[in-house]
């Protein structure tokens, strides 16, 4: 399916494929995803493209061994920054990092491993230093507000469109001993509320959108989720509105931007 289109056909794959479903990197315009299931728990195929609609290129099935369960475990391996930082699936050991987190990959959720949460990660621990409240706007399982949280910013407001989202961020907040404030939103059409520093991991059409509408802007952005070819355009959307880059990070095709108004 085509990269706009993912979101929109993840979320209905959640409904059809609860056991889990993973992202897998095709290339920059072209998104798969691998949906796991036990025998006769996933549904036809014919179903499956009916939910996903145009969005939906191509579908295909092959059965895999009956440990699926644990080698899917061996897709989420902890994400290592030094000494300052790790973030790690819950069956893996407490690490002597300066800030240990722990997340539950869950349904549709990585453990922060992503190139595009990565970096995030990156830019918030070269970040000022100076620490208030936080927002992050696509949360998704809560690896950046539990780690804006355990650095010191406070308070935190999570956000995210996707119910399982919300859901998988309280639960993750709760293992890592957190307080946040988590609402489900809708970056294309709502304010995001003021703060001293907002995270945003999601694509650019979103952001692009969001740099068009929204009233007031924090003093600090961190954008990511986005292509590196689209960094350009997307910086360019948010200097329009008085944010200018302070500094770019990238990895692989994707990287992320951090903005200073």
């Amino acid at each position: 399916m085509r990269r706009e289109q993912a979101e929109l056909v993840l979320a209905e794959l959640l409904e059809l494929a609860p056991s889990g479903v993973e992202e897998v990197e095709v290339s920059a315009d072209v998104v798969e995803y691998a949906v796991y299931g036990a025998p006769g728990e996933l549904p036809d195929l014919p179903d499956v493209r009916a939910a996903a609609g145009g969005g939906l290129v191509e579908v295909s099935t092959r059965e895999i061994a009956d440990d699926w369960s644990e080698r899917w475990r061996s897709f989420h391996r902890p994400l290592v920054l030094g000494d300052r930082l790790v973030v790690r699936p819950p069956w893996e050991p407490v690490s002597d990092a300066a800030v240990d987190v722990v997340i539950d990959p869950g349904q549709a959720f990585g453990t922060g491993a992503h190139a595009t949460t990565r970096l995030c990660l990156e830019l918030m621990l070269e970040g000022s230093g100076s620490r208030g409240s936080c927002v992050d706007v696509g949360c998704g399982s809560g690896v950046l507000a539990i780690v804006a949280a355990k650095l010191g910013w406070s308070p935190v407001l999570a956000l995210d469109y996707d119910p399982a989202a919300v859901e998988a961020t309280g639960e993750n907040a709760q293992v890592n001993r957190v307080d946040l404030d988590i609402r489900r939103f809708d970056v294309r059409a709502e304010q995001v509320p003021d703060a001293d520093l907002v995270v945003a991991n999601v694509l650019a059409g979103p952001l692009v959108t969001w740099a068009g509408f929204q009233r007031r802007f924090a003093p600090e952005l961190i954008l990511s989720g986005l292509l590196s070819t689209e960094a350009d355009h997307v910086a360019a959307a948010y200097a329009q509105r008085g944010l200018h880059e302070r500094a770019r990070r990238t990895r692989g095709e994707w990287a992320a931007l951090a903005l200073a108004g």
